[in-house]
């Protein structure tokens, strides 16, 4: 596949949200809304698209 091209799956803002909320204490991040930046990056990185 080609990350950033090519779509592996999907996800929702929701399970984005949920997803940073649970990794909140591993990243290096404030709040909420920074974690999912980060998680949002690394997961279209891998060819993952957030919806919504």
């Amino acid at each position: 596949m080609k990350p950033g091209r090519d779509v592996a799956g999907t996800i929702t803002a929701a399970q984005l949200r949920k997803i940073a909320e649970t990794k909140m204490q591993d990243l290096n991040a404030n709040s909420v809304e920074a974690a999912m930046k980060i998680i949002l990056g690394s997961a279209k990185s891998c060819g993952i698209e957030v919806k919504g």
